[in-house]
């Protein structure tokens, strides 16, 4: 019988392992630098707890047991999660006055997804890293999310990408004047850029030039700021398009070089939690883009889990760990080989076996990383040396009946 992992899912070799530890060590270099603290959440979810707010679909969760407290289920991403673990604190406090904000809160982590119908044996355990910057409303936070995301690219070494960027409650509100039943579609046609699908739907001459209209809204972020003044704005659409300009203008003086930055008001996330902003980065090393990270600002998903309703501002972004190691295989940035061990220490006879694990140890004690193997016998003095040159590995250390040992540099 071949034992195979179950449809879907994967092993990580070590060279994977040492380079996706490469990419999340870098990110969370950078999540330092910026302040913020990592939290760990549980992988399991109560399904409500995962569905609060109608953020994920019930179907791409994997569910895995039923309890008279409800159904238990992997979680498929991780905002609901932080959200939950920091209100519940909050709430827990003595005092939620005394509970420090805003919350600067980083994570790597992975999540699991359910595939869709007709997709059987697609990827469903992924990795991320990320952020969530709790209780800061405004243009500030916003501008500190998109920053420290660049940031992350920058460091990296990712030299082509782009940043789309969107506006959740804009979009929404732009959408409004259609009738419920057809916004939906609307919304959806706009959001998988289906023109055709669009041009179908029955709509007045009126809601279909608007909605052409709508599906346009893309490109240079001034030129769509202009066409979306053109519009007959309310006064919340008026201030919206204010605090993204304010936005797009922030960030370029904050940048020592230009974000590549496309505003798309026809952007829609997955996730329905996001009230402000929402953005895609997008990698253009191939033909085929890829998308590299998402995230957004979600202003009243807290509030779902606070037990009087209270809630706070959030805005964060996942990256994507498995299209970062992708996307950057064809550069020179990441390790080609896992990391070599200094030392093999050898016992030449049975008596030395104690005396090779203490100097194993000596070694391994130093204040810096050292990487010590131990022979575990079986082989010849050249099958030892040529396991050395192969591991590349520094020294061999002889290790005599008495524990005296004697160093081989290895050629």
């Amino acid at each position: 019988m071949v034992h195979q992992p179950p449809a879907g899912a994967r092993d990580l070799l070590p060279l994977e392992v040492t380079q996706k530890h490469w990419i999340a060590n870098h990110l969370q270099q950078v999540f330092h630098r910026w302040g913020y603290q990592r939290i760990i959440t549980s992988t399991l979810e109560w399904l409500d707890t995962l569905m609060a707010g109608g953020a994920i679909e019930r179907s791409t969760v994997i569910q895995l047991q039923e309890y008279e407290e409800g159904t238990l289920g992997l979680r498929p991403e991780l905002t609901a999660s932080i959200a939950r673990a920091m209100v519940t604190r909050i709430a827990g406090s003595a005092s939620e006055a005394t509970f420090s904000l805003p919350q600067r809160l980083y994570y790597h982590a992975n999540v699991f997804r359910r595939p869709t119908v007709g997709h059987h044996g697609r990827q469903l355990e992924f990795y991320q890293s990320g952020v969530e910057l709790l209780g800061a409303p405004g243009i500030l936070a916003d501008a500190e999310i998109l920053l420290l995301l660049a940031d992350c690219l920058n460091q990296l070494g990712l030299q082509k990408w782009h940043l789309v960027l969107g506006e959740a409650g804009l979009t929404r509100s732009l959408l409004s004047p259609f009738p419920q039943p057809i916004q939906a579609k609307v919304r959806k046609a706009i959001a998988n850029l289906d023109r055709v699908a669009l041009e179908t739907l029955p709509l007045s001459p009126e809601l279909r030039e608007r909605a052409l209209f709508l599906f346009a809204l893309r490109g240079h972020p001034a030129d769509v700021l202009q066409k979306v003044a053109s519009l007959d704005l309310t006064s919340s659409e008026q201030t919206i398009v204010n605090n993204l300009k304010s936005l797009v203008e922030l960030i370029d003086d904050s940048s020592a070089t230009p974000l590549p930055l496309t505003l798309d008001l026809s952007l829609v996330q997955t996730f329905d939690y996001y009230t402000g902003i929402v953005f895609e980065v997008v990698s253009d090393v191939d033909t085929n883009q890829r998308v590299l990270g998402q995230g957004g600002r979600y202003d009243q998903l807290l509030g779902l889990y606070h037990p009087q309703g209270e809630t706070y501002p959030g805005i964060g972004f996942c990256l994507n760990i498995e299209d970062l190691h992708y996307t950057l295989l064809s550069s020179s940035q990441l390790p080609h080989q896992t990391p070599a061990s200094d030392w093999l220490v050898v016992p030449e006879t049975t008596q030395a076996e104690a005396a090779a694990f203490s100097y194993s140890q000596k070694l391994r004690d130093s204040e810096h990383l050292v990487r010590v193997e131990m022979d575990l016998g079986g082989r010849s003095l050249e099958e030892i040396r040529e396991y050395a040159r192969c591991r590349r590995i520094t020294y061999i250390a002889w290790i005599k009946a008495d524990g005296t040992p004697v160093i081989e540099m290895v050629d």
